[in-house]
């Protein structure tokens, strides 16, 4: 069923020139010829017909294909793009303003998307600006590799492959080529290049109802960047299927429509259709590479990725292949003020992946220093005894934690917790050095970090490193440990933002932490007053209950709801911290027994 499409625009009639009047705000090495709504035409600022020196190149058409082809209009690139009505080749009064506003002694290059309308109003324009003796040059644009190769004289059509001639013809002209040398350039390089596309849906024009022609679970291959129809409609298939396909049609020796064999160089644009998220054209991208390199034994030199000519909102991508030698590259990557040409692509391509550097503690340190000691002393037996006491506190109580906070959270956190105390459990058996407590506590914050999600991982990521940074700087057991504490809480605060009363892991640290301090200060050894303020963690916790969120999810949870459960981070901090306590206070027990 058809329905109106949706559209931030105003009048439909206006969409072009509006268009024009934003993008020339928005970069100020641009202008427009003030001859509206019949003339359309961006310029360089910078380019005056009486007095410019390089060759003009000028390339145009229907406009809806935004960026192309005005967003391509500057040094190094265009001087000027002709902008018809909405999938309407523009007027041959437009092309001729163009050609009289930017033309000098050098002459020009029409560069032509391969559309009847084009061919006739570019060539009408180009015969009449010879006239008036302007030194005129044309190259005609098709890369389509859609279609079977087609009778008659439409030929194929001019798609994306058209920005790749855009900025050769630009580049050469920038380098002060002669007109016959820039045409020549243009026209080797579009003879170089093939493109097919993949939609996933139809584009609505402003004004207009949206098509249902491209039903649910369709793709069409093949699909003209005007909405006319492709070479087939197909039931939606993966990236990696898709990109198979299109390589195979593109690079085919039945149809022979590129010069492009094994050991060539090649580069690749991936270009979005209007409505494709960045992310899938990175996924495509990611997909071509290897696929080229690999399965058709090509060197893949530069990767465009990116909207360059889009079919208004359709949905789906092109790709295009081109045939690539060291003078095309050189004009590639020759800069370019054209504000939608992408930086970043040129050069030659690093490794795309390189090792995950180790985190300091594994990479600068000796492997005895972080490996388990063959002999614990007596401090690393207790640490040993706290930190499995603590972690299986954590691991019993998985689903606890996830029924809770599927109540007022998105409901992992006891999966999150558990995945970090397994984790901690496995790696102390392996390499924690237990008889250093401060690089015990670094190595605990290296395996949160690397298997914890969410808010969890990074705040108990954060704790355990501050607690590292002050143990190391003092060596007072029994101070340290405190002040470590401290350290840990204020730096989790800081960070994250919360304080006491906010419903979080805090409020069961942040009174324990209270009673420790009170506790030794009253003269309690040190394993009492860990037990008695573990009690006071518990109570904190169980006291968020009565609390109004103020941090996280929670905060979007209702009062009525928030008081049936207590804060299930807050929960597992106090959960933690009494069985490492009760551990501790078992091992004083015993060894002073």
């Amino acid at each position: 069923m058809a329905f109106q499409g949706k559209k931030l625009i105003n009048n439909p009639d206006d969409v072009v020139t509006e268009f024009i009047e934003g993008l020339v705000e928005t970069y100020p090495g641009l202008q427009y010829l003030d001859g509206f709504p019949e003339v359309k035409v961006v310029i360089r600022a910078d380019a005056s017909g009486a007095t410019y020196d390089k060759v003009a190149v000028i390339s145009g058409g229907g406009s809806g294909h935004e960026p192309a082809h005005a967003g391509f209009v500057g040094e190094g690139m265009l001087t000027a793009s002709i902008c018809g009505d909405v999938f309407a080749s523009p007027s041959v009064d437009s092309i001729l303003a163009g050609i009289r506003a930017v033309t000098g002694p050098m002459g020009c290059l029409l560069i032509v998307m391969n559309y009847t309308g084009d061919r006739l109003n570019f060539g009408l324009a180009a015969e009449q600006a010879r006239s008036e003796g302007y030194k005129i040059e044309t190259v005609i644009v098709g890369d389509d590799c859609a279609l079977p190769p087609l009778l008659g004289i439409a030929g194929r059509r001019g798609l994306a492959g058209t920005i790749f001639v855009n900025k050769i013809a630009g580049a050469a002209a920038a380098a002060g080529l002669s007109l016959a040398d820039v045409a020549a350039e243009a026209k080797r390089a579009s003879q170089m290049v093939g493109t097919m596309g993949v939609a996933l849906s139809v584009c609505t024009l402003p004004g207009q109802v949206t098509s249902d022609r491209l039903g649910p679970g369709k793709m069409e291959l093949g699909l003209g960047i005007h909405g006319e129809p492709g070479a087939a409609v197909a039931d939606l298939q993966s990236v990696d299927v898709v990109v198979s396909h299109v390589l195979k049609q593109i690079l085919s020796s039945e149809t022979n429509y590129v010069p492009i064999t094994r050991g060539n160089r090649v580069v690749l644009m991936i270009n979005g259709l209007g409505a494709t998220p960045v992310m899938e054209l990175m996924i495509a991208a990611g997909k071509t590479v290897p696929k080229l390199q690999l399965e058709f034994g090509l060197a893949v030199e530069r990767v465009y990725t990116g909207s360059f000519m889009t079919s208004l909102d359709m949905a789906g991508f092109s790709i295009s292949i081109m045939k690539a030698d060291q003078t095309l590259l050189q004009r590639l990557d020759a800069p370019t003020k054209a504000p939608h040409w992408p930086v970043g692509s040129a050069g030659n391509r690093p490794p795309a992946k390189i090792p995950v550097p180790l985190p300091p503690s594994r990479s600068t340190k000796s492997e005895e220093s972080l490996s388990r000691p063959l002999q614990l002393s007596e401090q690393g037996r207790i640490l040993e005894a706290a930190i499995e006491a603590a972690v299986n506190a954590v691991i019993v109580m998985r689903d606890s934690l996830n029924d809770w906070d599927s109540k007022v959270g998105d409901g992992d956190c006891g999966s999150t917790m558990y995945s970090g105390a397994t984790a901690i459990l496995d790696d102390m058996k392996k390499y924690y050095p237990l008889n250093d407590a401060a690089e015990t506590v670094n190595e605990i914050g290296s395996s949160v970090r690397r298997v914890m999600g969410g808010t969890s991982g990074v705040l108990y990521n954060i704790f355990s490193k501050a607690a590292y940074a002050r143990l190391k700087a003092n060596s007072d057991s029994t101070v340290t440990a405190k002040q470590s504490f401290e350290a840990a809480i204020d730096a989790v605060s800081k960070y994250g933002g919360a304080s006491a009363g906010y419903r979080t892991l805090l409020d069961a640290l942040i009174p324990a932490l209270s009673v420790l301090k009170e506790r030794l200060t009253a003269g309690d050894d040190s394993s009492t007053a860990f037990v008695l303020s573990s009690e006071a963690a518990l109570a904190g916790a169980e006291s968020t209950k009565d609390m109004q969120a103020q941090a996280g999810r929670s905060s979007y949870v209702s009062a009525a709801i928030l008081a049936t459960v207590p804060d299930p981070g807050a929960m597992a901090a106090a959960a933690w911290y009494r069985a490492a306590a009760l551990a501790v206070k078992a091992k004083y027990e015993k060894a002073s027994s």
